[in-house]
């Protein structure tokens, strides 16, 4: 026979009025989280008690029912029905539905309280995105359903942009088959077959991070942080018929431009556009390009203009501007920090005041005719025109002098009289014929004599120059300044010269790079104070503080350094163990300055290291810079994205390849020569 299944009995329900409810000490909740109570208070306003109050008769010393009853589970309900009582929005006597317990039960107040907050399970993003995008269909805007359910809008927004992902993937994550953080990094596009191809993709490996599907969906797509998006504008670019992919779940900086091609067609439009307008200023020539290379100007001449003086108007202005920052500065003379508000005002006066100092510059309308501009966009995002340039077959043609001693450079004098040197090229050490007797006027010096009298000059010269180090290094910079500005043609008294090294071959960052960006500034605040012609420019030389001398110095000096790897032909006029020594010696350099290579703003890139080299060495720069289990994510992926990846996992870690690591300091310099210059050859050969 049967057992028959025991059946159980469910607590009573009823309403009891408020006045007759106490909360219960038994109440496990303490800690205030979710909602607050005047949020709960205005839903039950709105919508009414959705979940009865679990309640238990309160028993008097005897054990007998008192007629009230405490409240051990439903504690927050119960204080929003309490908060409504006083703001008189509810009776004190109103009904309030009740699951009651009978006295006596053997289940304890702390148990229920905690049951009821323990078991209850809460409700799965997907669920609550259908809800949301129920609402949202049924009539409800975003912002109505995110004030019924007290959240922000955004996570409105947030929850509905679930919508955009492929149902397919959405019923993997109803499975449980991915996380909602990689839901979440799907919905950055509207492309539900490139959806489903990167999940197939990420599935069947072993890094499906939400920054490696994020990364795949826009791989082929341009940061709105980029300079060229800047440069022709969003409201621009949609108007062209771009599109923009946003990320509602992570910071993205605007997001990102998913038409390429438009923007790239953008930027040449208003870049050919600002070159007409600066060819309408009466310059022989223009050229356009996104990016000129390193060192585009160096090999034209330049021709020189005036700042435009600045109306009494902007006088006004600046003087204005200078006023209201002193004034600001004394104000705060003794606070530590500027308010928000003061510190924006201040950046605000000093952008403006910078603004009207910059001057423009005039040129004579003659030199335009013959000169030219470079238009590209700088890597702020902003027009960059380099004007004044002049190609070399465009300079006009100098007279010749003739020189202190009488002779034009293409003079052809008496042979008999001026003598040549023995055929084996070592000079006649006799004495030379006595020179005829002068005819007509005075004849230039014979070339031989000319010669011996400045040897002579030259020897004495050398003893003087030795003697007085202030002249000598005035000599030294003189020369240096008119090699490095000037380009002067002909032979100089001192054979010292700065020949700048180009760098034709160069990375894409390279141009925008910090040290790029201060050399040219360095170099066009000197160019600015220069003197316009020889002897002026000796003078100020000779005048200038030490400090001074000496930063100029190194300035002109720096075009000269070479530390640069060259492979070099078998039987060239350099050979690769002289690139080796030069290598050596640049390791010293840097380790005499302390050069570091990640302060200079360089970082590893997939375009300018990662996808250049082996997988084997991307993958110890990893295991160097983050560790071995950091490698050993990426192992599996192929060579585009492992570099793409690894770029990612070495940003701010501060790792360097060899060939840009300093080795160690300026006192064991010696001991380090080798390493860094034979470091480099055993990258090259590999």
């Amino acid at each position: 026979m049967a057992t028959a299944i025991p059946k159980i009995s469910l607590s009573s329900s009823r309403d009891i009025p408020f006045n007759r409810l106490v909360l219960s000490q038994s109440n496990v909740r303490r800690i205030k989280s979710g909602l607050s109570i005047e949020e709960l208070a205005r839903d039950i306003e709105r919508r009414g008690l959705l979940q009865s109050l679990n309640v238990r008769p309160v028993l008097d010393d005897a054990g007998v029912e008192t007629g009230s009853y405490e409240v051990p589970a439903g504690g927050r309900r119960f204080r929003a029905l309490e908060l409504m009582v006083k703001q008189k929005k509810l009776a004190k006597t109103a009904p309030v539905p009740c699951v009651v317990r009978e006295a006596g039960t053997s289940i304890l107040a702390e148990d229920d309280s905690l049951a009821e907050n323990v078991q209850r399970v809460a409700l799965h993003p997907l669920d609550q995105f259908r809800a949301f995008r129920d609402m949202l269909e049924k009539g409800m805007s975003e912002e109505e359903i995110a004030a019924a359910f007290f959240v922000a809008p955004t996570v409105v927004k947030q929850r509905l942009r679930l919508m955009t992902v492929s149902d397919k993937l959405l019923d993997v994550y109803e499975q449980d088959g991915m996380r909602l953080e990689q839901l979440m990094a799907f919905s950055i596009s509207d492309d539900h077959a490139r959806q489903e191809q990167v999940w197939e993709i990420v599935n069947q490996s072993h890094n499906r991070e939400p920054y490696v599907i994020r990364r795949m969906l826009t791989e082929k797509t341009v940061r709105a942080s980029d300079a060229r998006a800047r440069f022709v504008g969003l409201d621009t670019y949609l108007a062209a018929g771009g599109t923009i992919m946003r990320d509602l779940f992570e910071a993205d900086d605007g997001g990102w431009l998913q038409d390429p091609a438009i923007l790239d067609r953008l930027v040449m439009e208003k870049l050919h556009a600002a070159a007409e307008d600066i060819r309408a200023e009466g310059w022989k020539w223009v050229e356009t390009a996104l990016s000129f290379p390193w060192g585009h100007t160096r090999q034209f001449a330049e021709i020189d203009g005036t700042e435009v003086p600045l109306s009494d108007e902007e006088t006004a202005r600046l003087e204005a501007l200078r006023a209201e920052q002193e004034a600001i500065e004394a104000e705060y003379a003794q606070a530590d920090e500027y308010p928000d508000e003061v510190d924006a005002r201040l950046g605000g006066i000093e952008q403006a005041i910078l603004a009207l100092e910059e001057r423009p510059l005039a040129f004579d309308p003659a030199d335009m005719a013959r000169a030219g501009a470079f238009v590209s966009l700088a890597s702020d995002g902003t027009l960059q025109v380099e004007r004044g340039f002049v190609l070399p077959e465009d300079m006009p043609a100098e007279p010749e002098e003739p020189d202190e001693y009488g002779h034009h450079p293409h003079d052809r004098y008496d042979e008999d009289i001026a003598g040549d040197g023995d055929e084996d090229g070592v000079g006649d050490t006799t004495v030379p014929d006595v020179e005829p007797e002068e005819e007509d006027g005075i004849k230039p010096l014979p070339d031989r004599l000319l010669t011996e009298l400045t040897a002579w000059r030259t020897l004495a010269l050398r003893d003087a120059f030795a003697s007085n180090p202030h002249i000598a290094l005035t000599e030294f910079l003189h020369t240096l300044v008119r090699d490095v500005y000037w380009q002067t043609p002909g032979a100089d008294c001192l054979e010292a010269y700065v020949r700048e090294i180009p760098l034709p071959v160069h990375s894409p960052d390279m141009p925008g790079s910090v040290p790029a960006h201060a050399l040219r500034q360095r170099n066009e605040g000197w160019k600015h104070d220069l003197p316009e012609d020889e002897n002026a420019l000796w003078r100020w030389i000779d005048g200038l503080d030490d400090t001074s001398r000496m930063a100029l110095l190194a300035h002109c000096l720096s075009f000269g350094v070479n530390a640069l790897y060259e492979r070099m032909p078998s039987y060239g006029a350099v050979s690769q163990s002289s690139v080796t020594e030069r290598l050596k010696r640049a390791g010293r350099l840097a380790s005499a300055l302390s050069l570091d290579m990640v302060e200079a703003g360089w970082q590893p890139t997939a375009e300018n290291y990662l996808g250049r080299v082996t997988k084997a060495r991307i993958l110890q720069a990893v295991r160097e810079a983050r560790g071995d289990e950091a490698a050993a994510r990426i192992e599996h992926l192929k060579k585009p994205d492992m570099a793409r990846e690894a770029e990612r996992l070495l940003e701010g870690s501060g790792w360097l390849p060899e060939a840009l690591r300093t080795i160690g300091r300026p006192d064991d310099i010696s001991a380090d020569m080798t390493v860094a210059g034979e470091g480099v050859e055993a990258i090259a050969a590999e």
